[in-house]
């Protein structure tokens, strides 16, 4: 695993990348003049130009990865740890996807069985039941619907009913029909590493190196869905901040988020209302921990992400205009 360090932004980076001082950050407007290897910090531009870490990112999803991606969540459930019950039926569902559209969602990310820690898990008719209108009355309203599902029923059931995304918290280990399922559909994938499973996943995890066994877990994830026919340019990763990881699991991957580049796939982010963000500070409410999840969010962009995923779409698009404006400055 390599990780990027000393990352420029703005007139610095252009400057720097033409000056062969420096590589660009993913193909994106970020650079790195060193990058720390297990044999110790070498320059960037010792780098090839098709290292993951540099190569330019495809769109992905038809989203041209240039500038932040911002996922707002639709929540179907009774029992989401942040949410939970204010959107639980369609209708509500429906409304609130068409406010985060309108607050400048570019997708809605659709889930009907909560994976909060501790949660139970939902029959598959209940979960298709819940996300399967909601995903309908919203494709066909022309949004950009992802369906957050962990079985491969739903991720069938979704996409023919409008979805355009399958995001997998279990990055499809979660179901044994998941890889073909999702490999039929054609759709563009959000693989997410878990450590165990979400009724038990917070008790004790452990790691010897957090970051890099997240890498090795999403890399061999990655080599399993392109084996089962799914195109390596349809694969995002994220990283499960909270999933089996405690604060200082947390921070760590956070720290180092720029490292995850080297799979070489678009990079999603969510720390939205995550309770981290409350261990960090004053034990805050998950509705009180907007600004912590802002800032979070921010820090990632500084590390070359891609893909926000969000409940406050609002707040979350006005402060990454603010830091786009200032980084490019």
């Amino acid at each position: 695993m390599h990780r990027p360090l000393a990352i420029l932004s703005g007139p610095a980076a252009r400057t720097a990348v033409a000056a062969g001082q420096a590589r660009p950050l993913a193909g994106g407007p970020l650079a790195f003049t060193l990058v720390e290897t297990p044999a110790g910090i070498v320059p960037a531009a010792a780098l090839a130009p098709d290292h993951p870490l540099t190569a330019d990112r495809a769109p992905w999803a038809g989203f041209d990865l240039s500038r932040p991606v911002i996922m707002g969540i639709v929540n179907v459930t009774p029992d989401s740890f942040s949410d939970g019950g204010d959107h639980a039926h369609a209708d509500a569902a429906i409304a609130h996807g068409c406010r985060l559209l309108a607050e400048g969602a570019d997708i809605l990310d659709v889930g009907g069985e909560s994976t909060r820690p501790g949660a139970e898990p939902v029959p598959i008719e209940v979960e298709i039941a819940r996300v399967v209108p909601v995903i309908r009355a919203l494709a066909d309203d022309g949004a950009v619907v992802s369906i957050d599902t962990r079985h491969a029923a739903v991720m069938k059931a979704a996409a023919e009913a409008g979805a355009r995304i399958i995001n997998d918290v279990t990055a499809l280990t979660g179901d044994p029909d998941s890889l073909s399922v999702a490999a039929a559909t054609g759709l563009p994938l959000v693989l997410m590493h878990i450590q165990g499973e979400p009724q038990t996943m917070q008790v004790a995890p452990r790691y010897g190196d957090v970051t890099a066994e997240v890498f090795d877990w999403l890399s061999a994830r990655i080599d399993a869905a392109v084996a089962a026919g799914i195109a390596r340019d349809r694969i995002a990763i994220d990283p499960g901040i909270g999933f089996g990881k405690d604060v200082v699991h947390n921070v760590d991957l956070l720290a180092r988020t720029a490292a995850l580049h080297g799979l070489g796939c678009p990079l999603l982010i969510g720390v939205s209302r995550k309770r981290f963000i409350a261990a960090l500070s004053r034990g805050e409410a998950p509705k009180d921990r907007v600004a912590g999840s802002i800032a979070t969010a921010l820090h990632t962009l500084g590390q070359g992400a891609h893909i926000l995923r969000v409940h406050d779409v609002a707040a979350t698009v006005q402060a990454v205009a603010v830091w786009q404006a200032l980084q490019s400055a």
